[in-house]
């Protein structure tokens, strides 16, 4: 049996946000792993409110950039220990910078080889960690490229997010970075439906059908039920489906074709700290 402690317990509620037993004891249910206690929960009809691309970050700075034709963006974090050497100006400006030649770079191993002011990225790190006295590493490194790419970063530099946009057409500016916005509050799971694997949508309907068990629905019934249910998870949790943050009467994919019939969201990438 796996020993579950009160830190165990009070993460998977940060995480989920339901209440301590119910954390508890969906923790010594799944013998202490995470994700299967999240299921659990979500099996017994608990809403939680995990994201599971939020949870593994620690400290940092979460910095967005896009070249100046706005085809290309990348996304780093440039992560730290405490939220106190985070918040340093210097800090901003070292993960500023990074991101900024970052753009030049197709993979994260590429931009850690690469020069920074006569040293390389990772032994410019490495100078930090000993000036700093905490560990200083690139943690995320997302790029992305589209006919038009916006990006946004949360205040706090704690969230950030690209999209790109099927064209560069008038009002593209505006209308990709209200979309980056909606996607760092709304943490979509994927583009479309198209971008949701196999496991997860497997998962979905289990869980459906957990529930609709629960609730005494006849197991005819399920299959059908469940597909109007996994509908609704498409719905909340693909960036094109959602309900648009700042109109709610249209979809994202709505929204932007009122800026242009012919305009579509091709892409995004979306990187958060814990």
């Amino acid at each position: 049996m796996a020993n579950i402690t009160a830190a165990d317990v009070n993460k998977l509620r940060q995480i989920t946000g339901a209440g301590m037993m119910d954390c508890k004891k969906a923790l010594v249910e799944a013998e202490g792993d995470f994700d299967k206690a999240i299921e659990i929960l979500r099996k017994k009809g608990q809403k939680v409110a995990a994201n599971r691309a939020d949870r593994e970050s620690s400290e940092g700075a979460v910095i967005a950039a896009v070249n100046a034709d706005n085809t290309q963006g990348v996304i780093i974090s440039l992560n730290c220990e405490t939220d106190f050497v985070a918040k340093n100006e210097s800090f901003t400006k070292l993960a500023t910078d990074l991101a900024e030649l970052a753009l030049n770079y197709n993979t994260k191993e590429e931009f850690l080889a690469a020069d920074y002011n006569g040293l390389k990225v990772e032994e410019k790190l490495t100078e930090q960690t000993g000036v700093i006295g905490e560990k200083i590493e690139i943690g995320s490194f997302e790029t992305l490229s589209g006919a038009f790419v916006n990006s946004y970063i949360h205040a706090g530099n704690r969230i950030a997010t690209l999209v790109a946009l099927s064209a560069n057409v008038e009002g593209a500016d505006e209308a990709a970075r209200n979309v980056a916005m909606q996607a760092a509050a709304m943490a979509p799971l994927a583009l479309n439906e198209e971008g949701v694997d196999a496991v997860t949508i497997e998962k979905e309907i289990e869980i459906a059908k957990d529930q609709l068990r629960q609730e005494g629905k006849p197991e005819a019934m399920l299959d059908n039920i469940a597909k109007g249910k996994l509908g609704r998870f498409f719905k909340d949790n693909t960036l094109v489906n959602q309900d648009y943050i700042k109109d709610s009467k249209v979809s994202v994919s709505e929204y932007v074709k009122s800026v242009n019939a012919d305009l579509t969201v091709t892409g995004f990438k979306r990187v958060a700290l814990a």
